[in-house]
């Protein structure tokens, strides 16, 4: 029973479905639907995108506050080119793109091979990249092309597009992270950096790869989320690196880095999108929705310390 509650991908997916059940018989008009359900996965599906990188950061030991801000200056940057330059759909998206990239690089730089703490170098790089969100898409930016719109608005089997980005983008990083020896020395940081870099692994140069995948992660996300709208805000995002955390650490990643799936940060993203959809059919205040996001987190935290103490007074045995 304890190894079933620790592994926290096992766990987790029995608590979804207990929920589930139960919201099912509570409210058997409004939850077990169709409709509701695909919206759920619609509203988590730009979360899921950011988690799946910010999983990968934690596995390293690491984490980035900054995600949020570039999911709003990236959508914001490839909507400005587009409405007020003329710039074409792909050119625009791609700078959105790169510019992601290159916030993930100065970040991963600055932490990797200068040593500035990740919590003040991306709490710094959060308020520049939203001071550059409200000056590349002000106020709000509408009336975006088709093309770009159709990106996030299409259905595919009468779910939304979104929804298939998140799960293809859960599949590939997850094939990735357990086949790939690449990505399997991100475990091996977390765990233990100075007896990775003893065993050849270039820990700087991976950590610079780690920010640079979940910018990009995090650029994709805001296109998704400019073209789901068809719009670009500047204050897209905002709060987004609280929710992202929470979510990847309820899935299975631990603050001490060296642990987690990919899988875990779609099942956190997916509890707690649970939760915020049963919060609105039992009509509770979206003022209470906050609290209880910090209530989650704190719980997940310790959840997470509690495990790593039983785990620690395993090995002693």
């Amino acid at each position: 029973m304890r190894k079933l509650f620790q592994d926290r991908v096992t766990s987790l997916s029995i608590t979804i479905l207990l929920i589930c059940l139960l919201a099912s018989l509570i409210f058997p008009k409004n939850f077990p639907t169709f409709e509701n359900l695909s919206q759920v996965l619609l509203n988590l599906s730009i979360d899921t995108i950011v988690a799946v990188g910010m999983m990968l950061l934690l596995i390293a030991g690491m984490f980035d506050l900054s995600v949020g801000s570039v999911v709003a200056f990236s959508g914001g940057l490839a909507a400005n080119l587009m409405f007020f330059h003329q710039v074409p759909v792909p050119v625009a998206i791609l700078a959105g793109l790169l510019s992601a990239i290159l916030i993930g690089w100065v970040n991963g730089y600055l932490i990797a091979y200068q040593g500035v703490n990740p919590m003040i170098q991306t709490l710094a790089m959060l308020g520049i990249v939203r001071g550059g969100a409200l000056l590349v898409a002000g106020a709000n930016i509408q009336n975006l092309p088709y093309w770009f719109n159709a990106i996030g608005q299409a259905r595919l089997l009468g779910i939304q597009m979104p929804v298939w980005y998140m799960l293809l983008t859960v599949a590939v990083f997850s094939v990735l992270v357990n086949r790939t020896v690449f990505f399997r020395r991100y475990y091996y940081i977390g765990g233990n950096e100075k007896a990775a870099e003893l065993s050849g692994i270039l820990v700087k140069r991976m950590k610079l790869y780690a920010f640079v995948l979940s910018a990009t992660l995090a650029g994709i996300a805001g296109i998704l989320l400019a073209s789901r709208l068809g719009a670009a805000m500047s204050t897209l995002g905002r709060g987004l690196e609280l929710r992202v955390i929470t979510a990847v650490i309820l899935g299975g990643a631990s603050l001490q880095g060296g642990v987690g799936k990919i899988p875990g940060a779609l099942l956190g993203a997916l509890f707690m999108g649970l939760v915020a959809n049963i919060m609105i059919i039992a009509r509770i205040s979206g003022l209470w929705q906050d609290i209880i996001l910090g209530i989650i987190l704190i719980a997940a935290v310790w959840l997470d310390l509690y495990l790593q103490k039983q785990s620690r007074g395993n090995s002693k045995i």
